[in-house]
């Protein structure tokens, strides 16, 4: 059962890496409200190769799977682990799923706030190009665009 063991090893090395890659994005939050972007394009870069790792390994960890009996087509791989008994498995999978939920929520925060202040920033040139005190109308996409006596609202 060398398959067995080798899903194993991947899985530890996942939820070691996840835990890594959630004190990334904690990092990133903190570099956010301060704007240190060198420490933040250092934490992008950190970032972006935890995930192309764990990328790599969920392909590995598929091909094992299929290759102990699993299709894809049947639904979720943690029902195929449980199913096969793997009980000790199946808790490192959950256990992996968890902590990948979590580095997904901090993330999502992360991009709020990135959001918020690109907003802010818009908000800010808008001051300085002096299109403030304007109405602002939403566009297709859900961003504010600025009403001017120019902007042609509809046509007959």
């Amino acid at each position: 059962m060398a398959a067995i063991d080798e899903l194993k090893d991947l899985l530890s090395q996942d939820i070691r890496q996840l835990e890594s890659l959630a004190d990334v994005l904690q990092q990133e939050k903190a570099c956010l409200s301060t704007s240190d972007i060198r420490k933040l394009e250092a934490l992008t870069g950190e970032k972006n190769t935890l995930l192309g790792q764990i990328r790599d390994r969920a392909k590995l960890k598929i091909r094992l799977l299929v290759s102990m009996g699993f299709r894809p087509e049947n639904g979720a791989p943690s029902r195929f682990i449980l199913s096969a008994g793997l009980s000790d498995v199946y808790d490192l999978w959950r256990d992996a799923d968890e902590r990948l939920k979590t580095c997904h929520q901090l993330n999502s925060n992360n991009g709020r706030v990135v959001s918020h202040l690109q907003k802010r920033l818009s908000r800010l040139t808008d001051i300085f190009r002096g299109v403030a005190g304007h109405q602002t109308l939403y566009g297709a996409q859900g961003e504010q665009k600025a009403v001017s006596h120019r902007t042609v609202l509809a046509s007959a």
